[in-house]
């Protein structure tokens, strides 16, 4: 055995084991607890044994069985609570594995139990993408624009809020289905940009994230075939379209106007493209049927130049009608620069630059950087660029702001 097959399991099919072992054990810290004894068990009998045909039952089962062997440890079981001992009893009567289908499934369940209705609003997403996916706080964090220390507790408190109030880890009636539509899309579409687009670390990248996003879209679809479920597959699939031209041979960044388009992958803009169309035609189209519309575009223009920018301002004024986000009013701006020059696009970056959360986002930092670049205002541009990359904790990220920061110092040594 290959002595990083064990990481490679645990990085891609943890949170697939701890999903089910939530639902089995209605615990979320003795699930973290008995899936890492798993992995440990792993580790000490698979380089003898062999991985098993089934790694992700192998290891619910084994959790399983050292759940049952904790609960029984911490209290003689005749003395137990009787949900406690309600819960050995089941644990005990469950077969050896799981088929593969239930397991898949238990991801969209745990995502469903943690949008419930009754938990905070402003708790639901973070608090699935923290025990659903995986997420560092950190990270999650980073994703709101909110410090790591004000996170933490939302998520303790959604945790909490889920014990208390004995809310089932199933997935919802079709009736209710709708009431958690918009947390649940949020949770996807959030676990794709950690995937399409790493917060953190060595390379651009978490592709397994990306690719499960996509598998729960297509689930979701099936369960709730709803415009706005289409439109976030559509989005993902026209963004995914592009991964292979992202990086260069060495993992360096190459941006949307110099990629490849010959490598951009067909069959994901096709069926993209079909989506989007689906969805626009019910007329309930929604923000991400609207983003995936302005992907749509890109994914059809022959180059950057020809692409119809007219077009994607108009679709990004329509996505602020939902509501003011910095975020949208900064790729809006983007678009604007390309459609009627970049000094028009400056003064949009320049006026959101003002709020607080949007001057702590590295993107925005880069994007005046590189406005400022294009018209020949390197001193500053140098500065945003600088302030950027030191922000950014991303790797590949930090690389292609220092290279832009070396470029523009180059042109701009005198002779």
């Amino acid at each position: 055995m290959h002595p990083d097959e064990i990481d490679r399991i645990y990085r891609n099919e943890s949170r697939k084991v701890y999903a089910t072992l939530v639902r089995l054990l209605g615990d979320f810290d003795l699930a973290e607890e008995v899936m890492h004894d798993a992995f440990s068990a792993a580790v000490q009998k698979w380089p003898v044994e062999g991985v098993p045909d089934n790694p992700v039952s192998w290891l619910v089962s084994t959790a399983r069985f050292k759940a049952v062997d904790m609960i029984r440890r911490r209290k003689r079981l005749a003395e137990l609570h009787p949900e406690l001992t309600r819960r050995v009893a089941e644990l005990e009567s469950l077969n050896g594995s799981r088929a593969d289908p239930e397991i898949q499934d238990d991801r969209l369940r745990l995502i469903f139990t943690c949008c419930h209705p009754a938990i905070d609003p402003k708790v639901q997403v973070p608090l699935t993408l923290r025990e659903v996916c995986g997420l560092s706080t950190e990270e999650i964090a980073r994703a709101f624009l909110v410090p790591a220390s004000t996170m933490a507790q939302r998520i303790v408190r959604g945790k909490a809020k889920i014990r208390k109030a004995g809310i089932s880890f199933s997935i919802p009636s079709l009736t209710e289905l709708p009431n958690r539509l918009d947390a649940v899309l949020s949770v996807i579409y959030l676990v794709f940009n950690e995937g399409y687009s790493a917060s953190s670390g060595e390379t651009l990248t978490r592709s397994h994230l990306s690719d499960e996003a996509i598998r729960l879209a297509r689930l979701l679809l099936e369960l709730l075939p709803h415009p706005e479920v289409s439109g976030l597959l559509a989005l993902m699939l026209l963004h995914e379209s592009r991964r292979d031209a992202r990086t260069d041979d060495q993992g360096d960044i190459v941006l949307l106007e110099d990629q490849d388009r010959s490598r951009w992958n067909r069959g994901c803009i096709v069926e993209g493209q079909q989506l989007v169309e689906q969805s626009l035609r019910t007329g309930l189209a929604g923000t991400y049927t609207i983003q995936a519309a302005i992907s749509a575009i890109h994914a059809e223009a022959p180059t950057s130049e020809e692409t119809d920018w007219a077009q994607i301002v108009a679709l990004y004024d329509v996505l602020l009608r939902f509501g003011e986000n910095p975020i949208v009013e900064l790729n809006r701006a983007v678009a604007v620069a390309m459609r009627d020059g970049v000094q028009f696009g400056l003064e949009i970056v320049d006026r959101l630059m003002l709020q607080e959360t949007i001057q702590q986002y590295y993107l925005a930092h880069s994007a005046r950087g590189e406005f400022l670049r294009r018209i020949g205002r390197h001193a500053e541009a140098i500065e945003s660029f600088e302030k950027a990359a030191s922000l950014a904790k991303q790797t590949p990220e930090i690389r292609f702001l220092q290279k832009k920061i070396a470029a523009i110092r180059s042109i701009s040594r005198p002779t």
